[in-house]
């Protein structure tokens, strides 16, 4: 069923009206939707609607709401990450399972080999934000995750005084496997958990000494050494496998 974001002001009793151009045009002209159909609507409070398409007309369309909810669909603690932006559509492909796999939010983080202009990476950013949206829509996320701005590590480390934890994924340096680590201290719900990665030429010894100066805990994902996309999906699903494990235990 499609699926999208709308504002609680649009809600009025048992009917809901979509004036929003950008989803006016997806449901009527990009999908053709007619009276009759369903949506899937969610609104910032993480209210589902269940609804059917009553009426589309001048540039609105108007539903009747068959069921509502709380949407469920979110982890239960803040996942991050931050990360130095790659070259070409990998960027982009990363961004989009990062949002599938629900983190909350993606620092870019231009590091000492980082490959990415600033100015570039600075450009980039509002798509990266819509592609987090659409992501959103496809896999039914009760909210849409944030790209936030440029930034560098020091200030990424600086987060840890607003109660982040942060993880570092440093193949060759790893004190500890994920596993190990989470194991010896488990997340907890609604922490907030922060992951980096770095670029594809790896990090420099001026930020793994950083790391070490700011007691960053260095991880490994294992005895291969992986690409920093592929690095990217296996350390968000192992993190998000680690914490259903032990809340399981």
């Amino acid at each position: 069923m499609p699926h999208f974001f709308i504002s609680s002001k649009d809600v009025c009793d048992n009917k809901i009206v979509i004036s929003d151009k950008d989803n006016f045009n997806h449901i009527v002209k990009s999908l053709r939707t007619k009276k009759g159909e369903k949506l899937l609507l969610i609104d910032e409070n993480q209210i589902q609607y269940e609804t059917v398409v009553d009426e589309i007309l001048n540039g609105k369309i108007t539903v009747n709401v068959e069921n509502s909810y709380h949407s469920d669909r979110r982890l239960d603690f803040r996942l991050y990450l931050a990360q130095s932006p790659l070259r070409s559509d990998a960027q982009s492909e990363l961004i989009e399972k990062a949002t599938e796999l629900g983190a909350d939010g993606v620092y870019p983080v231009y590091t000492d080999n980082c490959a990415i202009n600033p100015s570039v990476i600075e450009k980039k950013i509002p798509k990266w934000q819509r592609i987090m949206l659409e992501a959103s829509k496809q896999c039914e996320r009760a909210y849409v995750p944030t790209c936030y701005g440029l930034t560098n590590l020091e200030n990424i480390i600086k987060l840890k005084d607003e109660g982040y934890r942060i993880v570092a994924f440093c193949e060759r340096l790893a004190a500890s496997t994920l596993h190990n680590y989470c194991y010896a201290k488990p997340i907890q719900e609604e922490e907030k958990f922060l992951v980096i990665i770095g670029p594809e030429g790896g990090f420099s010894e001026r930020e793994f000494k950083l790391f070490r100066d700011n007691d960053i805990t260095m991880l490994t994902l294992g005895n291969l050494i992986l690409k920093a996309d592929t690095a990217v999906t296996v350390a968000l699903g192992n993190v998000i496998y680690e914490f259903e494990n032990y809340r399981k235990n």
